[in-house]
């Protein structure tokens, strides 16, 4: 399972973000990660946090992270969030989900 944390503002919400995504940090166990926009630049920090918690690893890199919109997300298997370049412009996604009835799609 993972959790997922977005915010928007008109001031600076990085702070927000970072208190936000480690709040669900309890959702996933391998990966943490951080996307804030400022400027029409997109600032992203990734770490693994199978071995210490999201607050630690991504603290640092959050110290120079400055924008209005961002999402955080933590995840069991990917590192996210992910960055998408196309002609409607770059943006960070994240995707957490879960298949309970695979089987009966596989069907």
């Amino acid at each position: 399972m993972g959790g997922v944390f977005a915010a928007v503002s008109t001031g600076d919400c990085v702070s927000d973000l970072f208190f936000g995504t480690d709040y669900h940090s309890h959702l996933g166990t391998r990966r943490g990660g951080l996307a804030g926009m400022n400027g029409g630049l997109i600032h992203r920090h990734i770490h693994d946090i199978s071995n210490a918690h999201v607050g630690s690893k991504i603290e640092h890199g959050v110290r120079r992270m400055h924008g209005l919109r961002g999402i955080g997300v933590i995840s069991d298997y990917e590192d996210q969030p992910l960055i998408i370049g196309s002609h409607l412009g770059t943006y960070a996604i994240v995707t957490v989900g879960v298949v309970q009835n695979a089987g009966k799609l596989m069907d």
